[in-house]
């Protein structure tokens, strides 16, 4: 009898952990704050390794030259258009609403003002796009007032493609914020991969034919494709269906009214610092696409701390704010913060070393030579130095959506974002596109003080009850760790072999993360313990169907 009882747990143990992964796979399942972070993470990686494929296959056959500048400045007239819509912040939006609603028992009444929503978005836009199209050569050359002719004509043809995209980009944005709002993190997670596979698979089978035109058809049957299409099949499953509406006096409708107005009429630093960079890099072939890889490349680092932790946090702090539950609100912001911000500049000094055989590992291959990877990775440590900035300024945003607050976030941006224009067209002029990037870490600074100053004065996140000792002891073990990668990759210097970038990132690596884990031994840094209570104490959180604290599922 033992022997048998022996066999059957033997057996019931890989079954009950199968089970309890395929459960955590179900597209309904409702998610944790750690459960959440964990496979948004997973699935930003696994994104980002085919952003990796999908950057190298641009750099490797179109190179950093005046037509790959067209490519990449063509995003931006369609990527401002979607802005003054807050296409951006649909997600944010919606989910705080829909989050809030259900905690109150009134979902049906949201669901019919997102159906009113998407009714006016949908008018807005056609209109829009049907201006733009008609536009869109008249509007390019104030923006970029240094391209050539043909430079111009190449990137009004690509913005003619990308723009009927934003329809699906919105709505799937919109889709997505319904799952979310349910904590159904799985589709809108890891619909970004298709996104990418679409570019890849365009590039490859058009273009010999279309150049680097292909592409553009692989952005928006990505977008189609993923964010859309997807979405709205798992959107559907909750019971939301898209019913063109226009009763604008639904509550929920007026109050994505109230949201969303003021974050269209104001500029953020988010969107504008690219504006600002391709506006100034325009005269000189190569500098907007080296601006773009080392971008893309920061925003891997920048997408695990920020972005995710963003995203996960929304639905959590949405519902602690409309619970009234204040304290506990400030409280798990704090930690967000602390714990984001210390990763983020432990990452920095990994970036002090590591920057140059990065980006000649991943981009030098076909057109893209060992001089673009070396100007490549000055501007990606540059913007590494601001990491910590721009991956808490997310989390400080969604605390004021959260609270239902969007215009004072938007007042701010707004004013910073402005006065900034100088500083980039001070910095350009002093030190060239290095200075631009530079002009983007300091507005990105002034940026977050900013709203954490706001928040600390509505008292709603007190900046005293963030942990300063414990961001004082990791920035100096960053300091010593990030001088000692760089030491290495002195005494190890590149000259374009791969072999060689290989070995230096390896021995880049063992030095900041043998003097990352002394320094914070020494110092008796609790970073490491901080990031075990939310595992530990998860199981006396309430459950998925109660209101969750966020506690550093972040970190």
């Amino acid at each position: 009898m033992s022997i048998a009882t022996n066999l059957t747990a033997f057996a019931t143990v890989p079954r009950t952990r199968l089970s309890r992964i395929a459960g955590l796979l179900r597209p309904s399942h409702e998610h944790t704050p750690i459960s959440a972070a964990v496979l948004l993470v997973s699935a930003l990686c696994v994104s980002r390794l085919l952003g990796y494929v999908r950057e190298a296959y641009i750099a490797g056959v179109f190179g950093a030259g005046a037509y790959t500048d067209a490519y990449v400045a063509a995003f931006t007239l369609p990527d401002s258009f979607s802005y003054m819509l807050a296409a951006g912040s649909v997600g944010v939006t919606v989910t705080s609403i829909l989050a809030r609603y259900r905690a109150e028992n009134r979902e049906d009444v949201a669901q019919r003002g997102i159906n009113v929503m998407m009714t006016v978005i949908l008018m807005i836009l056609t209109v829009g796009i049907i201006v733009l199209e008609l536009t869109v050569s008249k509007i390019e050359p104030y923006m970029f007032p240094n391209f050539t002719p043909g430079q111009l004509e190449l990137c009004s043809q690509i913005t003619r493609i990308l723009l009927p995209g934003k329809i699906f980009y919105y709505f799937g944005g919109v889709y997505a914020a319904v799952l979310l709002s349910r904590r159904w993190f799985l589709v809108p997670s890891t619909v970004p991969l298709l996104y990418n596979v679409c570019i890849i698979l365009s590039g490859i089978m058009a273009a010999r034919r279309y150049g680097i035109i292909s592409l553009a058809f692989g952005v928006v049957a990505g977008l189609f494709i993923g964010p859309f299409f997807l979405n709205a099949i798992c959107a559907r499953r909750t019971g939301f269906h898209f019913r063109p509406s226009l009763d604008i006096h639904n509550p929920a409708f007026r109050e994505w009214v109230r949201l969303s107005v003021p974050l269209g009429l104001g500029i953020s630093i988010l969107m504008a610092d690219s504006l600002y960079q391709r506006y100034f890099a325009s005269g000189s072939p190569g500098d907007i696409s080296r601006l773009y890889y080392a971008r893309q490349l920061f925003t891997v680092p920048l997408g695990i701390l920020g972005q995710t932790a963003g995203q996960a946090s929304l639905p959590f702090f949405a519902r602690l704010f409309g619970e009234r539950r204040s304290k506990e609100f400030g409280v798990t912001v704090n930690k967000a913060i602390t714990g984001i911000f210390t990763l983020s500049i432990l990452c920095t000094a990994w970036f002090m070393g590591a920057a140059l055989p990065v980006v000649d590992l991943i981009y030098r291959r076909g057109r893209f030579e060992f001089s673009d990877s070396e100007q490549t990775a000055t501007y990606l440590f540059c913007f590494s130095l601001a990491l910590g900035f721009w991956a808490i300024q997310v989390l400080y945003a969604r605390a004021f959506f959260a609270a239902g607050d969007s215009l004072t976030p938007m007042l701010a941006s707004t004013i910073v974002t402005l006065a900034a224009f100088p500083i980039y067209a001070l910095m350009f002029r002093m030190f060239s596109i290095v200075g631009l990037v530079i002009a983007s870490d300091i507005a990105i600074i002034l940026d977050t003080t900013v709203l954490a100053l706001l928040l600390h004065r509505r008292q709603l996140v007190r900046l005293t009850e963030i942990c300063w000792k414990e961001i004082g002891k990791v920035a100096a073990v960053a300091g010593f760790a990030g001088l000692t990668a760089w030491g290495v990759s002195q005494a190890y210097p590149l000259h374009g072999d791969r072999r060689d970038d290989l070995v230096a990132l390896g021995m880049i690596s063992l030095a900041w993360g043998g003097s990352a884990l002394l320094g914070i031994w020494v110092t008796g840094s609790q970073l490491l313990r901080y990031l075990k209570p939310a595992r530990r104490n998860m199981s006396s959180l309430p459950s998925p169907g109660d209101s969750a604290p966020l506690n550093d599922a972040m970190a």
